[in-house]
């Protein structure tokens, strides 16, 4: 669903305190729903959650309303929250809390050529995200069993590559909410300056530290409507164009921002410093 500003929040080893503690699952296929699968769920942008009160790490996480486009509401602790997200979404859906074993997604890769590296093209095609897909492909996984993180816990991202890009294409908006990052940074003008940073250590205020892993590959995510935003698939293209990069022994994806796991953890504050270690 939308995303959400926060002037303060709190980041452990598992991210930030209440990302991603819920989303919902497609009875007929046991696959998560995802805006990523553009086609079965183009509505997802178009609702809204808020914690009832703001989650702590030393608690248990508190209800969630989600409010839909037609003003209705509904909480996450109702009995009658999957009965109203199944009418409004027209499939048999569950809220749930722990991601799948086999966490999938159908995901939908728009025609732009070079987005995918095995050359997927207006289609759909299975993903494994999360612990699910580390699992696929031997590697140790940095998330924790059942998360719904899609690769690592925290995204990162520099307000130098957002410039960048309006400068390269100025007749589309590159608003950050297109990205959905955790953090964003405040930087000067440098272009896609985060490519640099992987393998670095980046300091927030005075506790969080966070290991700078891979660069972040962009989707279709970032080209769907939301808001007053429009849908603009050029904001994608200009990403393929400008910045498609290896990423680790994946192949080459169109990226902007960072992935990264938490080394220090800590709160984190709107206005904090932020240094490169």
């Amino acid at each position: 669903m939308r995303g959400e500003r926060l002037d303060e929040v709190e980041c452990t080893a598992r991210g930030l305190v209440g990302d991603r503690a819920y989303a919902l699952v497609d009875a007929a296929t046991g696959k998560v729903a995802s805006a990523k699968s553009a086609r079965l769920f183009p509505d997802l942008f178009g609702c809204r959650a808020a914690y009832s009160e703001p989650p702590r790490s030393a608690s248990d996480l508190p209800p969630v309303r989600i409010t839909l486009p037609d003003g209705e509401s509904v909480a996450s602790d109702s009995s009658d929250v999957d009965r109203v997200l199944s009418a409004f979404f027209r499939r048999d859906v569950t809220l749930a809390q722990t991601a799948p074993d086999d966490f999938t997604i159908d995901q939908y890769h728009p025609d732009v050529e070079d987005v995918s590296p095995d050359g997927h093209r207006d289609a759909v095609v299975e993903q494994k995200l999360g612990s699910a897909f580390f699992a696929n492909t031997g590697l140790v996984s940095p998330l924790p069993a059942g998360s719904f993180f899609d690769l690592f816990p925290v995204s990162v991202i520099a307000t130098s590559t957002l410039d960048h890009l309006s400068h390269l294409r100025p007749d589309s908006n590159f608003d950050q909410r297109r990205f959905r990052m955790n953090v964003i940074v405040g930087t000067p003008e440098g272009g896609f300056m985060e490519n640099e940073w992987v393998g670095h250590e980046l300091a927030i205020g005075d506790a969080i530290r966070l290991n700078i892993a891979l660069p972040n590959p962009r989707c279709v995510m970032t080209t769907l409507a939301q808001e007053e935003l429009p849908q603009d698939i050029d904001v994608l293209r200009t990403i393929v164009k400008h910045n498609r990069i290896q990423v680790g022994e994946a192949g080459r994806f169109p990226c902007a921002g960072v992935y990264a796991v938490v080394q220090g953890p800590g709160i984190a504050r709107t206005g904090d410093r932020v240094s490169l270690v």
